[in-house]
């Protein structure tokens, strides 16, 4: 059987950092696993064509169960590619905010997690073009941005935004997260910039680093409740090798839980009815799934233009020679934080605005020109749970993260939304919107709200916690990323998060495994 000091699962927006930094020892013979393929599509580098990625080669395809507070199901893309998610996600660059990380460090038990204790690397992994200071790196690998194309629409809504009351700011991730303004994006000169483009790549020379693509790891190899290596498929054989120092699960929230079920490690009722030997009983294994929901307001507009006019021969012509105009948009071009409850508490709602009609992940094809702005809810009271479908390592699990399951959560949407159509009504971003598109008129009852919500609440991407880091009974990694009672075995990607972070995931899933690194180099 081959050998490896480290085997890493999963080549993703954790997983990549973990093979760059675990291979700069040279003494260390690193091999990292990807389910899926090279990441060669035009649409993963150009910004604009993110969700044409989606339901491809290149996505898990995923889909929860019919969930109880909206009667629908969600569907899920996670990143099938070498870049995981950070190959086919919109590129916004959010840290998240001061308290998540300190309620990681109370609440749970995460010590070595506080703002303090995460913030050099989050800088660590930062190359921001714009931002320094004490709290940004310049010279990560992780190129930051700002957009090299920014919509007239996006613009003016950040000005209506601020007329309704809001802030202006420049810097999400700077002292105050609160306000509104225009993203900063994971891109390089226009060009999508993956953790493949920013950690994989320069080391891809390194004779101690082996990466093997189209291999889905099927199981952990265990002796006793030690890991000592992973199966994994490739070209439909079962092939072995073992990991001499350590296995580290970088599979994401759902890839992760599911593969410890898998191997014997996880809730021992549930693995039993499987068929599975349970080697570690863990009952919080999946538990502990949430998400950020997201939902739209659309207007048709006039007097403007649709960012997808630009996708014509000529605009990809323009695009590839000069990294410029529309297609280097990321479409989700700017947006605000602010807390619905009160100034004082931290934010509960992130909006994202788009130059287009976007719902239904962007499956819709734009039938007018328009402008969509969503609320997403970024403090999440709801829980649900992820549980095997099959002991058949092909199966997909069946995903319930109980969007809505706690009332306060379906509140705060509301009101989201309710501020949405108000701020359509102030300052500039009026005179550029024709009518309602989604819902077709703006005058809703409270019901007609509701449902309208309910209707249309999708997934903004960000699903964490089923692999939750803490001091409890329920916690399945402690503050070392290692999996209780298993020696030789972390896990480190976005399922270690306690809770889901204000704002996207994939700078803070960057910082873990940064993180990560230190801890298993000690």
């Amino acid at each position: 059987m081959e050998s490896f000091d480290y085997v890493i699962v999963g080549a993703g927006s954790a997983g990549c950092v973990l093979a760059n930094r675990l291979s700069e020892d040279p003494a260390a013979k690193v091999l990292l696993l990807e389910a899926g393929g090279e990441d060669t599509a035009d649409e993963i580098h150009i910004p604009a064509a993110f969700a044409a990625l989606f339901k491809t080669q290149w996505d898990w395809n995923y889909e929860t169960v019919e969930q109880k507070h909206t009667g629908k199901t969600a569907y899920w893309p996670r990143g099938k590619v070498l870049g995981g998610c950070s190959s086919i996600n919109a590129m916004i660059y959010i840290r998240g905010n001061r308290a998540d990380y300190d309620n990681w460090r109370d609440a749970h038990g995460c010590a070595g997690w506080g703002f303090d204790d995460v913030l050099p690397y989050f800088k660590r992994a930062e190359g921001n073009q714009r931002l320094g200071g004490e709290l940004h790196g310049t010279d990560g690998p992780l190129h930051v941005e700002d957009r090299r194309f920014t919509h007239e629409l996006s613009e003016a809504w950040v000005d209506s935004a601020v007329a309704w009351g809001l802030k202006r700011t420049d810097d999400f991730n700077g002292v105050s997260q609160e306000g509104a303004g225009q993203y900063q994006v994971t891109c390089k000169k226009g060009q999508r910039w993956s953790t493949a483009d920013a950690y994989l790549r320069p080391a891809l020379g390194r004779p101690n680093l082996t990466v093997r693509t189209n291999a889905q790891t099927t199981r952990v190899l265990l002796e006793g409740t030690r890991a000592v290596g992973v199966s994994y498929l490739s070209g439909g054989v079962s092939v072995d090798v073992r990991a001499s120092a350590e296995v580290v699960l970088c599979g994401g929230a759902i890839n992760s839980p599911q593969l410890l079920m898998l191997s014997g490690i996880g809730p021992a009722e549930h693995l039993r009815e499987h068929g599975i030997d349970v080697v570690v009983g863990l009952p919080g294994v999946g538990e502990n799934l949430h998400d950020h929901p997201a939902c739209g307001i659309i207007w048709s507009t006039k007097d403007t233009s649709d960012i997808v006019d630009s996708a014509t021969p000529a605009g990809m012509i323009r695009y590839k020679l000069t990294k410029r105009g529309p297609l280097s948009s990321n479409i989700g071009e700017a947006g605000a934080f602010y807390s619905t409850l009160s100034e004082s508490a931290p934010p509960n709602m992130q909006i994202h605005v788009a130059p287009t009609l976007f719902y239904d992940n962007g499956f819709r094809e734009p039938t007018t020109p328009g402008f969509t702005s969503a609320a997403t809810l970024v403090d999440v009271a709801s829980r649900g749970r992820l549980r095997l479908k099959s002991a058949n390592p092909l199966w997909r699990p069946l995903l319930d993260p109980a969007y809505y399951a706690e009332s306060a959560d379906f509140d705060a949407m509301l009101q989201g939304l309710r501020d949405l159509i108000e701020i359509g009504k102030s300052g500039p971003l009026a005179r550029y919107l024709d009518k309602p598109f989604l819902p077709d008129h703006h005058d809703l009852t409270d019901d007609e709200l509701a449902e309208h919500t309910r209707e249309n609440t999708q997934t903004l991407y960000h699903p964490v916690g089923t692999c939750a880091m803490g001091s409890s009974e329920n916690a399945v990694v402690d503050s070392s990323l290692r999996v209780r009672g298993v020696d030789g075995l972390r896990v480190a990607d976005a399922s270690v998060m306690p809770v889901v972070p204000r704002g996207n995931t994939n700078a803070p899933t960057i910082m873990v495994a940064e993180k990560a690194a230190d801890l298993i180099r000690g």
